[in-house]
């Protein structure tokens, strides 16, 4: 009969299992940052697609004909600019950067203008440090553009993967360690 410990056990050696692979792959994309940046524009492209599709089914659904007609335009541009993107890959990848870059000026920004609006708490620094090292970000990745579409998102994911993966491993051995005491 299973008990309680021994599904905290499996389920904690998964989530282990699972930090240990999103470390791995995290690694991967940083010493490969074009081929996961190229794959990412890839696998976002064909997304598109598939939601173009999903619009296009949608528009029969359409209850008049202006619903109709709207769906299947916006299910046919999605369907053609995914594709495009995805059989262009190395477009898709420089479009998806300079995007990322955007975004992250935009929420540097938003970062500092909430800072200010909340300086006088404690702990207000760490929304400072948070949209001063965004806005670097978007600096490092936005000006060297289209050049930085080589390394950038395969790095940022990468470093992602790499700091989730140690976080679900050290929660994982510490829950299994708290197991052990019980």
């Amino acid at each position: 009969m299973a008990t309680v410990k021994n599904l905290i056990k499996e389920v904690t050696g998964a989530s282990i299992g699972w930090g240990v692979i999103m470390i791995v792959l995290g690694m991967l994309a940083v010493i490969l940052p074009f081929a996961t940046g190229i794959a990412v524009s890839v696998i976002v492209s064909w997304l598109i697609v598939v939601a173009g599709l999903a619009y296009l089914a949608s528009a029969f659904a359409g209850r008049s004909a202006g619903a109709f007609i709207w769906r299947l335009l916006i299910g046919l541009v999605y369907v053609l600019g995914g594709g495009y993107l995805g059989l262009h890959p190395n477009l898709a990848l420089e479009s998806f950067t300079i995007v990322m870059a955007v975004i992250f000026a935009i929420e540097g920004v938003l970062g500092l203008v909430t800072f200010f609006q909340f300086r006088r708490f404690v702990g207000s620094g760490w929304v400072l440090f948070d949209a001063i090292v965004t806005l670097v970000l978007a600096v490092l990745v936005g000006l060297p553009w289209p050049s930085s579409s080589n390394w950038a998102i395969g790095v940022i994911l990468g470093v992602n993967l790499i700091f989730t993966g140690v976080t679900v491993l050290m929660y994982s051995v510490t829950a299994r360690k708290a197991l052990g005491e019980i």
